[in-house]
């Protein structure tokens, strides 16, 4: 029980963590899906819109914060 516990912590969290993101995304120093390496491309018919610079960024955060809560 006691590690479900802390996993409902952690998520909570990691929710709440989120919605600041998406509170204060404006004031922050730089927008989320408008990253160097976001690729959008749009012709007459067709809109193609690849976050790689987002998801670059998001898998970084989550790997740290991940390896900060695994150690022991």
């Amino acid at each position: 029980m006691e590690q479900l516990g802390r996993s409902l912590i952690f998520v909570g969290l990691l929710l709440a963590g989120v919605g600041l993101l998406f509170l204060l995304g404006d004031r922050l120093p730089f927008r989320l899906g408008r990253l160097p390496l976001d690729i959008h491309w749009q012709s007459k018919n067709t809109h193609i819109y690849f976050p790689l610079g987002t998801s670059l960024l998001i898998s970084a955060v989550l790997t740290l914060l991940m390896w900060l809560f695994s150690r022991r």
